[in-house]
């Protein structure tokens, strides 16, 4: 029988409630591709971010709360529409360099997307419609199941879907300004945002703007990109 890749879900936290919490999305498309998700703790000690990485076959970072400014060396300049959450930002920044020294995959969506390149030393728009006006609407209402505009495919993930261009839902006010240098584009919207990198020399660090966990059931693409991943793991 083969192995079921155990995937670790970074989690989300509820303001309001003060509670940990999670998309039934992410964890249905990773069972949808053959993995088992795990939602990781938050408030980790040093010993316990190890075993995480030791643990885990692979690890999905998830969207939410923007990513704090100080990720990334600058300071909120957007008037108080950025929205971090020091507990998230802290454990990831702990998780992260450590699965990479490990090598094992690593699946952004959304913040994932601009966490990994921020921590990598990229930097992001903190507030697109501020600093980056565009006619392309990237916070789209319900349904989230419904594409609404288009990205260019190039690299791995033109290669794995096998088409130069797909149609995308879009539920962000920020992204990747500059590209860190570790990292490769391989998805470009036609307003110029860069929305999915890889990392070269990786076995497998991906990671994509929009929201594959809402299209994985009706779009082949989406549920792809998931497969992709846990067979990585």
């Amino acid at each position: 029988m083969s192995k079921i890749p155990v995937i670790g879900l970074l989690p989300l936290w509820d303001v309001n409630l003060e509670s940990t919490w999670m998309l039934t999305e992410y964890m249905e498309g990773i069972r949808a591709a053959g993995g088992l998700p795990v939602v990781l703790p938050f408030a980790p000690s040093a010993g316990e971010v190890s075993k995480m990485v030791e643990l885990c076959d692979g690890f999905l970072f998830t969207g939410g709360q923007d990513v704090a400014p100080s990720v990334y060396g600058m300071e909120d300049m957007t008037g108080g529409t950025v929205k971090p959450v020091e507990r998230r930002d802290a454990l990831e920044s702990a998780l992260f360099p450590l699965v990479l020294e490990s090598g094992k995959p690593v699946f952004g969506i959304c913040r994932g997307l601009q966490f990994i390149n921020a921590a990598l030393g990229g930097t992001l728009w903190q507030d697109l419609p501020s600093e980056h006006p565009s006619e392309i609407a990237h916070r789209q209402g319900k349904p989230y199941d419904s594409p609404v505009h288009s990205v260019s495919l190039s690299g791995p993930i033109r290669e794995l879907l096998g088409r130069d261009t797909i149609r995308v839902n879009s539920l962000h006010h920020q992204a990747i300004r500059n590209l860190a240098p570790s990292l490769e584009a391989m998805a470009v919207t036609p307003d110029g945002l860069t929305e999915a990198v890889y990392m070269p020399g990786k076995r497998f660090v991906w990671a994509v703007q929009w929201h594959p966990e809402f299209l994985y059931k009706k779009d082949p693409d989406s549920l792809s990109l998931f497969r992709a991943f846990v067979e990585a793991c």
